[in-house]
């Protein structure tokens, strides 16, 4: 079948079966990635990852993708000039209408798909609110919170290369290496270390955190040694989340509708 959900006339449409389709949205963001790499990152690598995806699928998966939503919610970035974002207001209200029109197509289960890490939150209310409104199937899918190939990144950057270290810098060297000026990476440091050594509790991904832009954690923007990058490392990466993308993708269509029939007891 056809993968992507534009490619089909109105007339083909309506004759897939479309309780059985799950439709991906992929989001990534267009922002500031330090001096060595493109404003296009997120999603340059969500598009990608789509096609790394689509190019595993079973014949008999019932995955169909959505255009990308290139922009994203970015304001944390800002302060550096290129980045395009959206507020989270206007970012709630545009998934939720896309996925309303995906309910009114008939189609009951839907994935979003992101690769942007400052608009998790904002993706988690989105899939919320969709099954509250139109009774969907919703989950929310981060492409890099499905784990990361074995021994590839040490454990330094694997906690505190967030943004544009190792591992952002190695896919895009496999993805888009004309992109890529690795003449500018360097090791940035950052602020998630200070507080790994001077709090207990606070921490940008434990149960007390602060809120911060990208400014607070390195002033280049980017966080995380990108002189450790490769394109092996990238292509590594790139498979092991299609691979599990895959995996995932099988996991929704296997879920029963009837998880939505659940009444509350009283």
């Amino acid at each position: 079948m056809k993968r992507y959900w534009s490619d089909y006339t109105s007339e083909a449409f309506s004759r897939l079966d479309r309780e059985k389709l799950v439709a991906v949205l992929p989001v990534g963001a267009i922002e500031q990635h330090g001096p060595h790499l493109p404003l296009a990152v997120d999603a340059a690598i969500v598009d990608g990852m789509v096609k790394e995806t689509i190019a595993r699928l079973p014949e008999t998966s019932h995955a169909l993708f959505l255009p990308t939503q290139a922009i994203g919610k970015s304001n944390e970035h800002s302060l550096y000039p290129g980045t395009l974002t959206f507020s989270a207001e206007t970012i709630i209200r545009m998934w939720c209408e896309i996925g309303g029109c995906v309910a009114a197509s008939g189609v009951r289960k839907m994935a979003l798909l992101n690769s942007h890490g400052g608009q998790i939150s904002v993706m988690d209310i989105v899939a919320r609110e969709l099954r509250i409104r139109h009774n969907m199937m919703v989950v929310s899918i981060n492409w890099f919170g499905l784990g990361m190939p074995e021994g590839v990144y040490n454990d330094h950057d694997a906690k505190h290369g967030i943004h544009a270290g190792d591992m952002e810098t190695s896919v895009m060297l496999e993805m888009h290496p004309d992109l890529v000026d690795m003449s500018k990476a360097q090791d940035f440091r950052t602020l998630t270390e200070t507080f790994a050594s001077d709090f207990k509790h606070l921490s940008l991904s434990g149960g007390a955190k602060p809120a911060w832009q990208i400014q607070d954690i390195n002033p280049y923007g980017a966080a995380g040694d990108a002189t450790l990058a490769t394109a092996e490392k990238g292509r590594a990466t790139i498979d092991y989340a299609a691979e599990r993308l895959v995996e995932v993708l099988a996991e929704i269509e296997r879920a029963p509708l009837s998880w939505l029939d659940n009444q509350p007891a009283w």
